[in-house]
């Protein structure tokens, strides 16, 4: 295998070929897909190479007085060759990486062949083909997270070990110095944190990326801009923390940190820049110099790297790996943006040369990441549904007269609207059916007849249109679902649509596209299950969870006329793609999240269905959507099981929790309430208010796209990676 070395001694770089490292016992063999180039650390160290013996002196005087040590006990002749002989060899570069277990090593049980870890350490995860991990320095990579962003993970948890050193508090002010890498990690997690941040850095390309990522003002030192930013956010107190995330042997950042500290303030040191503290500002301000220590609790004690004895949680929370962890959950969920960060990717027979670039300065980088041979054929790189969009709050509102009903318009008075919508809304005060359109005149004229319209006709446009309709209902064949969405959209409607509400992916996109350019987001897919009364007293049941959960879903759907339109694949869809959404909407509800990736396979010509969602906590469920199950077998059942309980669910008709307490719904069932009603209130009520639609948009969109994702995933055969609101 290929591994990147250098000689410190001459500063040779080479792509080095060397033997394949064993799998031992307490770690797992990993095949790199990425690693990060820490453009600190890993320059210094190259540029140190670089050197004279006396410059290299200089910069490690530490290793001097070793040097010296050794010469006093074993004489300066036997220390010389000592030296020489340690210079001379080839050492490795690297400490972040992400790839895939090719082997597992005795006595692990958290990771199997085949998962994606990300890896911490300058002997372990090193810039190689393949690196042997202890069971501490990898981490397993959240469902959906891209292994690009993974490779961060350790240069992530010393940026986070260093704001955890500073103990920001909401609504703190802090300030970093220097924006490289680790600096724009710094103000992303501060940002996070609730802190707000100026940041300081020669280089205004830098300031630029560290404003783009939430901080409030940066720029170059001696500007005058972060004297005045910091004055005008404290009051003239002073930042609360500041973050030395700077290099070199200027000891102008420490004198920085003096100057725009307030009193008792704190200053923590991450990166390595000199520190001759101006003993009068530090003194009078009483400043709190900190220093962290590179991942976090753990780093440099052999027992916990190397033999895997890890730190009971109740005494050190937060442990090198338990910060690795933490990063890649932040990654995930979208709470910090990594994509910014990767100024180049170069591939990984091409190391050498990059790091010539890097050090000559044709190549500016913040990071750089090294793919390996197999990274795009790597499994975990998911193909991805959608484009990923800003994250939506609810768009203002006006909410509609109060004074008068709410007037409705249908499209669409089929068996569905006629048996579960409308019965609901006939014979109400505060509701007028305006007017309906459907399919022939015949229909509208029983519907208007049976449900008190005050108009029917068959021009579907003229119920898009009508001023006197607040609210329109799109009941029509799937197919359809989309295009009215879209245009009662745009014409200014709070639409309800029945699932689904889209059979492409440019389907979505045109009515995402539609909201944006009218801002208006009054819509909602009727997904009635989370409103069921049952189930949502079974859900209050189980509490609030902590832990990730597994779900099982059986839906037994059973088979179909040989006349149903649902039949007709080619243009409506299949059957999944028409009733998936309910499933996959009550599952993300049950969750308290929208999934990140799914995973689909079927019996021959796709009769039965099985769906795997994951969800950003680690939390995963089953959708298994059969048509070749008996009609006496109740149609759903949902088992959810997490944080040593079990919350049971059979058909609308009984429910239980199984753990902490015990709780059952009666045996003899009041009725099978799907939960129609309860959500056409909440619909009404949004309307007539201006309030929050009942379901947000983006989680709308994700649930479409998991159900489109089914039909993706079995033609790749490969996991799909569904994109999500940017944070």
């Amino acid at each position: 295998m290929k591994q990147v070395v250098q000689n410190y001694r001459s500063g040779e770089l080479a792509l080095l070929d060397v033997a394949e490292p064993a799998c031992k016992p307490g770690g797992v063999l990993v095949r790199t897909r990425y690693s990060l180039i820490s453009t600190g650390t890993e320059l210094m160290k190259v540029g140190e190479a670089g050197m004279s013996l006396l410059g290299k002196a200089r910069a490690r005087p530490d290793q001097v007085a070793k040097v010296l040590q050794s010469a006093s006990t074993i004489g300066v002749a036997a220390t010389y060759r000592k030296v020489t002989s340690k210079l001379d060899s080839f050492t490795p570069l690297g400490y972040s990486l992400c790839g895939v277990v090719e082997q597992v090593g005795a006595g692990v049980r958290d990771v199997a062949v085949g998962d994606l870890v990300a890896c911490a350490g300058n002997e372990h995860a090193l810039h190689g083909e393949l690196n042997w991990v202890p069971t501490n320095l990898y981490v397993p990579v959240p469902a959906g997270l891209s292994p690009r962003h993974a490779a961060f993970g350790t240069v992530g948890a010393i940026a986070l070990q260093g704001v955890r050193r500073g103990e920001p508090q909401l609504g703190d002010a802090g300030l970093v110095i220097g924006l490289g890498l680790i600096g724009q990690l710094v103000v992303q997690l501060l940002v996070a944190s609730g802190v707000r941040v100026v940041g300081v850095d020669p280089d205004t390309t830098r300031c630029d990326l560290a404003e783009q990522l939430g901080a409030l003002a940066c720029a170059p030192p001696g500007s005058g801009i972060v004297d005045a930013a910091v004055a005008d956010l404290t009051g003239g107190r002073g930042v609360d923390q500041v973050y030395l995330a700077a290099g070199g042997s200027s000891n102008e950042p420490v004198e920085l940190a003096a100057r725009l500290a307030r009193d008792r303030g704190t200053v923590v040191d991450i990166g390595k820049t000199r520190l001759d503290l101006p003993w009068n500002a530090y003194y009078e301000k009483e400043l709190d110099v900190r220093f962290s220590r590179s991942y976090g609790p753990g780093r440099y004690d052999p027992s916990y790297e190397l033999d895997g004895v890890d730190y009971p949680i109740g005494y050190v929370r937060w442990t090198e790996r338990r910060n690795i962890a933490c990063v890649l959950d932040l990654a995930a969920r979208g709470k910090i943006d990594l994509d910014p960060l990767i100024s180049h990717v170069a591939p990984f027979d091409r190391a050498v040369e990059t790091y010539e670039q890097l050090s000559s300065g044709q190549l500016r980088a913040v990071a750089v990441l090294f793919e390996y041979p197999g990274a795009a054929e790597s499994v975990v790189e998911q193909p991805v549904l959608g484009r990923a969009r800003p994250a939506r709050g609810p768009l203002p509102a006006q909410p509609i007269r109060t004074d008068r009903p709410l007037r409705l318009g249908f499209v669409g008075a089929g068996n569905y609207a006629s048996s579960m919508l409308l019965p609901h809304l006939t014979g109400r005060e505060d509701v007028v059916l305006q007017r309906v359109a459907t399919t022939s005149a015949l229909s509208g004229a029983n519907a208007k007849r049976t449900f008190g319209f005050v108009e029917a006709g068959t021009d579907t446009e003229a119920v898009l249109t009508d001023p006197d309709v607040d609210a329109v209902f799109v009941v029509t064949r799937h197919s359809s679902h989309a295009d009215l969405t879209r245009r009662a959209l745009s014409a200014g409607k709070a639409v309800f649509v029945e699932k689904p509400l889209a059979l492409t992916e440019a389907e979505l996109e045109a009515i995402l596209d539609a909201i944006d350019a009218s801002g208006n987001d009054r819509l909602q897919v009727g997904f009635n299950r989370r409103f069921a009364p049952l189930l949502v007293e079974a859900k209050a049941r189980l509490g609030r969870r902590i832990g990730p959960a597994t779900v099982r879903y059986l839906v037994n759907a059973g088979t179909l006329d040989a006349q149903s339109w649902y039949l007709r694949e080619a243009a409506e869809g299949s059957r999944f793609a028409g009733e998936g959404g309910h499933f996959v909407d009550t599952v993300s509800w049950l969750l308290d999240a929208d999934p990140v990736s799914v995973f689909a396979a079927a019996t021959p010509g796709q009769t039965d269905l099985q769906v795997v969602l994951t969800y950003p906590d680690g939390s995963t469920a089953v959708i298994t959507y059969a048509t070749t199950g008996s009609p006496r077998f109740p149609k759903e059942t949902i088992d959810l099981l997490a944080d040593g309980q079990v919350l049971r669910f059979d058909d609308f008709a009984h429910a239980a929790v199984l753990g902490k307490s015990k709780w059952s719904s009666p045996r003899i069932p009041r009725g099978r309430d799907k939960g129609q009603a309860a959500q056409l209130e909440a619909f009404l009520t949004a309307v007539r208010t201006g309030g929050p639609m009942p379901v947000g948009i983006d989680s709308l969109a994700t649930t479409t796209r998991a159900t489109l994702a089914a039909t993706t995933s079995l033609t790749t055969g490969s996991p799909v990676r569904l994109a999500g609101p940017l944070s």
